[in-house]
């Protein structure tokens, strides 16, 4: 094992920026704000990868309508380039199958994808974290030290109960978050707002719930032109370009 992490420092070197999209619990809307910011990313002329680690649920290959194309092996493994992407995600090794994975073997899994994706020259890795805080998110903020969190949450007391204990933890381990973003807003609210302000965490804005959603998944050409990709686009110009 630690030969396998001594290499992930050298394959992450020559990545600029590593976005780890968070959420304290599923059905926020994370995969797809990963990989809608992935798209987005492509389209202002970045050079992006996308990881997707959420070992229970990998959804990312099916928002972006990825499918029939494998890394290649060379020293390693090489991602697949789709729409611009350079996309890795578990299912390579799950074969989209369901996986109970538990303890060591969920740390063995993201520890050999983090040392055997050459992900080479990037501006920008995005990773879809599972939600929730287990291992995984912990196992992440171990391996990867230059990790910006950017968290998920929804106008929910439920989901905001989550969002709370993720951000005590990552404010704990004095870890860069870039700041939280509110998704699927049918009407103004000010619960999410309110709240980040107890922990000076920047909130970022809202993402309206978009009806056109679910009939552009599996379609990137025309998810990319929704209102919810140009709102967090939006977001990304006022946030994520700029400096950490």
């Amino acid at each position: 094992m630690e030969a396998r992490t001594s290499i992930i420092e050298k394959r992450l070197s020559s990545i600029n920026r590593i976005i780890a999209v968070a959420s304290g619990k599923g059905g926020v809307g994370k995969s797809l704000v990963a990989s809608t910011l992935a798209l987005n990313l492509v389209k202002n002329g970045k050079k992006v990868g996308l990881l997707d680690l959420d070992l229970y649920g990998p959804s990312s290959h099916i928002i972006l309508d990825i499918h029939d194309v494998f890394p290649k092996e060379d020293y390693g493994i090489i991602p697949p380039t789709m729409h611009g992407i350079n996309f890795m995600s578990v299912v390579y090794f799950t074969e989209d199958k369901p996986a109970p994975f538990r303890g060591i073997d969920i740390t063995n899994i993201i520890i050999e994808l983090l040392a055997i994706t050459q992900w080479g020259e990037l501006d920008y890795l995005i990773i879809d974290l599972p939600p929730g805080i287990g291992e995984e998110t912990l196992d992440i903020i171990r391996f990867i030290k230059k990790a910006e969190f950017l968290v998920i949450s929804t106008p929910s007391k439920v989901a905001l109960a989550a969002v709370d204990k993720l951000i005590k933890i990552l404010q704990e381990m004095k870890l860069p978050t870039i700041g939280i973003i509110e998704n699927m807003v049918h009407q103004p609210s000010s619960l999410i707002k309110k709240s980040m302000k107890q922990y000076n965490i920047r909130y970022l804005g809202q993402l309206l719930y978009d009806s056109t959603i679910e009939n552009n998944l599996g379609f990137p050409n025309k998810l990319v032109k929704t209102n919810f990709a140009k709102e967090l686009d939006n977001l990304m110009n006022s946030f994520l370009y700029q400096s950490p």
